[in-house]
């Protein structure tokens, strides 16, 4: 009997270890789908974004500057090609586990891509202090939330001029982007989704994102990055890989 009763123990004990790991496993596909999904939305997002502006150029100047409007096509099939390259990379993800990304993941070194893009929808960006050196998760993060302030700029606010802040403080990364607005809609600042999007990018890596209106009718977005985050993110990673190979 008490071989018996150790024996359903033990069984007992093995599922629900195996139904734990089991729902991690679920967890961490559940993660990856929305990391994708958060990926993918800023591609679009900042690529459409752009490629609208520059279609109600082309109309407009189709008959009166046909240079001007070929100059804003052109802008279109590079920015549309850019963000079918963007769009492959994530989607490189969901190829067999282990294969390397063929490109390497945008990080601030592109910023002057970012500048250069606005300033094609009509938006000058005026950007304040150098990035320090970053792990390449808080850098694609820096990098979208960057993005994603800058096409909700374009997007919702009246204003043409946008200011980013980059500074290092203590073991973060601080950034500040501004616009002097007014807002052109209701959704002042961007939508929700945006602005969710940059809250579960610093979320992940333990930081913070402030949005809000600003006292004299502009917009901010303010995020704090812990530089060293992604290392605890590497150790969790090693810890869940662990939990796989024991699965199988």
């Amino acid at each position: 009997m008490a071989v018996s009763e150790l024996a359903r123990t033990r069984r007992e004990q093995w599922a629900k270890e195996r139904a734990e790991r089991a729902q991690a496993a679920r967890r961490r596909a559940d993660e990856e789908r929305l990391r994708i999904a958060r990926e993918l939305h800023d591609v679009l997002a900042h690529s459409i974004s752009v490629i609208n502006v520059q279609a109600g150029v082309g109309l407009a100047l189709l008959d009166t500057d046909p240079e001007q409007a070929r100059t804003a096509l052109t802008t279109i099939k590079a920015k549309s090609k850019e963000a079918l390259g963007e769009v492959r990379q994530v989607l490189d993800t969901l190829r067999a586990p282990g294969d390397a990304p063929r490109t390497p993941a945008p990080g601030l070194d592109r910023l002057s891509e970012l500048v250069e893009q606005a300033a094609s929808a009509g938006l000058t960006v005026e950007v304040e202090g150098k990035p320090p050196a970053l792990t390449p998760g808080t850098d694609l993060a820096a990098f979208r939330i960057v993005q994603e302030a800058l096409t909700n700029v374009v997007r919702h606010s009246g204003s043409r001029h946008a200011r980013v802040c980059l500074a290092r403080e203590g073991g973060a990364l601080r950034l500040r982007i501004d616009d002097d607005g007014p807002a052109t809609g209701a959704e002042a600042g961007g939508s929700g989704n945006g602005l969710a999007g940059m809250r579960e990018r610093a979320a992940a890596l333990g930081g913070t994102i402030e949005a809000g209106p600003r006292p004299d009718g502009g917009f901010r977005v303010r995020a704090t990055l812990p530089i060293g985050a992604e290392r605890v993110t590497h150790a969790k990673d090693v810890e869940n890989a662990r939990d796989t190979q024991e699965d199988r």
